[in-house]
């Protein structure tokens, strides 16, 4: 097995699993999520899934799955309330509502990476069939004010190339960060017609391995650069079309693209980067804003249910 699976016939998954050791195992654990292959009926637990929602914290996907089960008009048994699948795990946060997995990745690529490889393993052996990824993040926006929805087109690194670089046994592996083109476009058409109080926009997103340096900031802890070097650059950027900048979605789109699955990043700006690097608005202000891409995915999925 190299590619897809050895599932055959109506229950076959259309998850590209890229590892052969894997059907020789007799338990796959998924440590990170407290699930296991051995332990577990995954399929039972997780078949009817069709769309995997994550975003940083485990809070605010606590709230999204709530605000999802609500939105989905899904009641749960008297007495009962949503449960974090992951919460022994101590790392992730998982709740399932439906058709839909709410997950919280952490920040950053090395966490997103660690979720993403058990979270298709997971998909893979749940036999899921046509399921959708969608990061929902905040960002810095590059020309943009605090409150922009942003739909990543295609996700680059810190010197804008458009792939994941990895280093496996001492050699260097680079795996393009491509994004479904149709279902980006599909979530801007979904934002401007169902939130049209919202400024919804597409384009280039780079992902850095750094909150400071790495995204040219001037108040981390160690800074060698100046204010005009910073504005130099980021006006560079916006000149290559680059919309925002944040930490997953490079590699977000390069594992979705090498597993066969159909992935979408949706973020919304705290800030404009060209007006300065802290953000500075009410708490309350953030929490609306951070409320903006949860209602931008619950319109398109209720959307691909026939809800609307």
């Amino acid at each position: 097995m190299t590619e897809k699976q050895m599932h055959s016939g109506e229950d076959e998954c259309d998850v590209i699993i890229r590892n052969p050791h894997i059907s020789s195992m007799t338990e796959d654990v998924l440590y990170h999520l407290s699930l296991s292959s051995g332990s577990h009926d995954l399929q039972e637990m997780f078949g009817d899934i069709k769309f995997v929602c994550m975003g940083g914290t485990p809070k605010r996907m606590e709230g999204f799955s709530s605000f999802i089960q609500k939105e989905l008009g899904i009641k749960l048994p008297t007495g009962t309330v949503l449960d974090d699948i992951s919460k022994r795990s101590y790392r992730y946060s998982m709740y399932k509502i439906g058709p839909v997995l709410s997950i919280s990745h952490g920040m950053g690529i090395p966490s997103l990476s660690i979720m993403l490889h058990e979270v298709i393993k997971l998909m893979y052996h749940a036999r899921c069939k046509d399921v959708i990824f969608i990061r929902l993040g905040t960002c810095g926006g590059i020309g943009y004010p605090g409150g922009t929805l942003v739909i990543t087109e295609g996700a680059v690194d810190g010197l804008l190339r458009p792939y994941l670089e990895l280093h496996v046994l001492g050699e260097v592996v680079k795996r393009p960060a491509v994004l479904d083109k149709e279902l980006a476009e599909e979530l801007k058409t979904v934002g401007e017609e169902q939130l049209p109080n919202y400024n919804v926009v597409m384009g280039k997103t780079m992902c850095t391995y750094d909150f400071y340096e790495g995204q040219g900031r001037l108040d981390g802890a160690f800074c060698e650069y100046k204010e005009e070097d910073k504005m130099k650059y980021l006006e560079f950027l916006k000149t290559q079309g680059v919309t925002n900048i944040e930490m997953e979605s490079l590699a977000f789109a390069a594992m979705c693209n090498y597993s066969g699955i159909k992935g979408a990043v949706v973020c919304v700006t705290l800030l404009n980067r060209l007006h300065g690097d802290q953000v500075t608005v009410p708490k309350s202000t953030l929490e609306e804003w951070q409320r903006r891409p949860q209602e931008l995915i619950a319109a398109f999925i209720k959307k691909r249910l026939n809800l609307v």
